[in-house]
């Protein structure tokens, strides 16, 4: 259902023909550049959090890493992981296939700078088997992320 509502949503914004569903798991970083033939740092990872409560998920470059200091500068808490019950109940993809498109509402996208750097990347599509290839001004738009951040390191 996830990869319906992802698709649909990238459909909707003229979209879907970046959609790339693969025979082989796309679900961690390592799998989805592999499916697609591309460095890792070049797959846009989605890690979700828990911050008071609310449900907030940062898209960050495949190579990038949390920095835990910095995530509580920005968010004011400590980074606190959400468990793959919560990925699902709370964010509406399970992991292995979290992406930024048609998340539950409520939920708060934030994007790192670790993406900039890049032309193109590749955020999942709500399954562990499937990608989009987005421009980093496309990914930002159809996120309706709330802003960027520098919340990871390791990837300078």
């Amino acid at each position: 259902m996830s990869f319906e509502k992802a698709k649909a949503y990238l459909e909707s914004k003229n979209m879907g023909d970046r959609i790339r569903t693969f025979s082989v798991s796309s679900a961690t970083v390592a799998l989805a550049a592999a499916a697609l033939g591309c460095e890792e740092k070049h797959i846009a990872k989605s890690l979700t959090f828990s911050v008071n409560g609310d449900a907030i998920m940062i898209i960050a470059a495949g190579d990038a890493k949390v920095d835990n200091g910095k995530f509580k500068a920005a968010f004011h808490t400590k980074a606190k992981m959400l468990t793959a019950e919560e990925v699902t109940e709370k964010i509406g993809h399970s992991v292995g296939g979290v992406c930024p498109f048609a998340v539950n509402e409520g939920v708060r996208v934030y994007l790192d700078v670790s993406l900039k750097r890049f032309d193109k990347v590749y955020p999942a599509c709500g399954n562990a088997s499937s990608a989009v290839e987005l421009t980093v001004p496309e990914l930002e738009a159809l996120s309706c992320s709330l802003g960027w951040v520098d919340v990871c390191k390791n990837w300078q």
